[in-house]
């Protein structure tokens, strides 16, 4: 079997917006950024983008954005299950049903990247193993792999909110970029991408941080969906399941 790839994707909820996508390649003990994180807006575009990245090889798909959703209102046992298990962190997740994100008409795009993914043998699973092969999607939500793989009390307040200033973003993305500095140490360890965090970013504003954002964030996935590969679920935790839909996440 050759190299694996692992993808992290940080999902647009809406079809108008782009989608954060990185790609590492390497082996459950450790994996190197390919290139620098794309923006890509078209779900076709992406699944192309990631077809030609991951040729004939295995892959591992970390997707922060629902990925089933059967319910049309409320939201889904996994995010009450993960805000019960994170809520002292303020690490909840937005709810999740059909009439929020199909607000715009369009669908809901985590399922619509399953479907246009499965001819190419990508299987939806709660939390990939070591002993994983083949082609994986998991879905994963970034603020609580954070507490536990950075050892933090709280979140890190590095994204636009009513109320939040730029010097609190900023403040909050210094220890975010000195965290995933040091998973280059760290097993499994993360390789080829201290260069996406020389920006100042205190420089950046408005869509060039938000841009910024998104292709850091997706780089996070990827290490997710490589940790997971690496311990499996004795160092992983599922909130939900297949049949409602799941969150995956490190451990405390």
């Amino acid at each position: 079997m050759g190299p694996w790839s692992y993808l992290g994707l940080d999902l647009a909820w809406s079809a108008r917006n782009p989608s954060g996508l990185a790609v590492l390649r390497g082996g459950p003990h450790g994996a190197t950024l390919v290139e620098p994180p794309r923006l890509i807006t078209a779900l076709d575009d992406l699944v192309a983008y990631m077809l030609a990245q991951v040729g004939d090889g295995p892959a591992i798909l970390a997707v922060d954005a629902p990925l089933w959703v059967p319910n049309v209102t409320g939201q889904r046992p996994a995010e009450t299950a993960l805000a019960r298990a994170f809520r002292a962190y303020e690490a909840a997740a937005h709810p999740a049903n059909r009439r929020l994100l199909n607000r715009d008409g369009t669908g809901v795009r985590g399922e619509q990247l399953l479907e246009r993914l499965a001819p190419y043998g990508f299987l939806p699973v709660t939390c990939p193993e070591p002993t994983a092969s083949g082609r994986l999607v998991t879905e994963v939500y970034p603020h609580p792999a954070m507490i536990a793989l950075f050892g933090l009390n709280k979140t890190l307040k590095y994204k636009s909110r009513p109320g939040r200033d730029h010097n609190q973003r900023v403040a909050a993305w210094h220890i975010y970029q000195q965290h995933l500095r040091l998973l280059t140490n760290t097993d499994p360890s993360l390789n080829g991408h201290l260069a996406m965090l020389e920006p100042d970013v205190a420089t950046l504003r408005g869509q060039r941080l938000k841009a910024y954002e998104d292709q850091i964030d997706a780089l996070f996935c990827a290490y997710i969906g490589l940790y997971a590969h690496r311990w499996g679920e004795a160092h992983c935790q599922v909130f939900g399941d297949r049949a409602t839909g799941w969150i995956m996440t490190p451990r405390i």
